[in-house]
């Protein structure tokens, strides 16, 4: 049994969470405001351990690892997307700060293995390609959140360079699935706010910026990806695209709901212009490296995410 920390109690650490529970290992997790309803209702009640702590606070991580004998992290904590437009100085602070305290903890207590979530948003997407992207694509797309993940593997590759402790990173597509979007993704937010709105028979109402071709993961396949790089022997490569290959038109996404829910309506608000990426994930390094391959394709995700909004519902978790 392995027990393993980690930070950040939202869909990508609850979804990892299953995986690894479900091998025997032990979950510790560390978040500012653990929602206990939400992790009991992913993983079972009291499967796991909650510790209210920031990433911001050194002391209290160094506590957390050194009181429950933690040998591998996950990091997951941080604000994403528009929330880091919004307070580049607070991004700059919990990203950045709370990521380079990560990697302090690593150094000072020992945890064999850095597993990290980065995103797909890392790559430099101003320059034209007509091939999918790889992990060797350049970083650094202009913006604050793709920059700051740019900047958060940049301290961790030195770290582990200096302090020799195992580092896999992951960049995912955007992740969907039942949760909270508490750190800011309004691509799953966009997700789930469709399902709501043909459950409740209404019209979902979505910002104009997020009718974008985009890529996207379900949160079981994404989950599975970290239980892989949490756990098999070090790989030769040590990042990872995670994605489904495909950019897929928001036409589509609508589509794949409409099917399971015919009734379901959506209004466009004005806003920001969509940005459609113009090229999917390679996503071979995955296959190779970690034993990993999507499978949910979008119906089959959508499908499993209705099922999952239902029990929610039912057992009155809204969020």
């Amino acid at each position: 049994m392995t027990t393993i920390l980690v930070t950040g109690a939202g869909l990508i650490g609850t979804s990892f969470a299953r995986e690894a529970l479900a091998r025997g290992d032990k979950i510790v997790f560390f978040d500012p405001e653990p929602r206990a309803d939400f992790v009991d209702f992913k993983l079972g009640p009291g499967k796991a351990t909650l510790v209210r702590g920031d990433v911001r606070d050194l002391p209290a991580l160094i506590d957390a690892v050194q009181t429950h004998g933690v040998e591998t992290i996950v990091h997951t904590a941080g604000l994403i997307g528009g929330r880091v437009q919004q307070s580049l100085d607070l991004a700059f602070d919990i990203n950045l700060g709370g990521t380079k305290n990560v990697a302090e903890c690593v150094r000072l207590c020992g945890p064999r293995r850095l597993v990290h979530m980065s995103t797909f948003g890392v790559y430099d997407t101003r320059r034209e390609t007509g091939a999918a992207i790889d992990e060797s694509f350049p970083r650094g797309a202009g913006r604050g959140y793709g920059n700051l993940k740019a900047a958060k593997e940049l301290l961790l590759e030195a770290y582990a360079d200096r302090y020799g402790f195992e580092l896999i990173m992951l960049r995912p597509a955007n992740v969907f699935g039942f949760g909270h979007f508490w750190s800011g993704s309004s691509g799953g937010a966009k997700m789930q706010a469709l399902l709501e709105a043909g459950l409740d028979g209404r019209k979902a109402r979505i910002p104009s910026a997020e009718t974008m071709a985009n890529e996207y993961i379900y949160a079981h396949d994404m989950g599975r990806a970290v239980d892989l790089a949490a756990r098999i022997a070090m790989p030769s490569q040590s990042v990872f695209n995670i994605g489904n290959g495909v950019v897929t038109p928001f036409t589509e996404v609508v589509a794949a709901v409409s099917r399971l829910l015919p009734e379901m309506s959506y209004e466009i608000l004005p806003g920001e212009a969509p940005k459609s990426k113009a090229a999917p994930l390679a996503i071979d390094a995955a296959r190779e490296h970690l034993g990993w391959a999507p499978a949910f394709d979008l119906d089959a995700a959508f499908a499993d995410y209705l099922a999952e909004l239902k029990l929610a519902r039912a057992g009155q978790v809204r969020l």
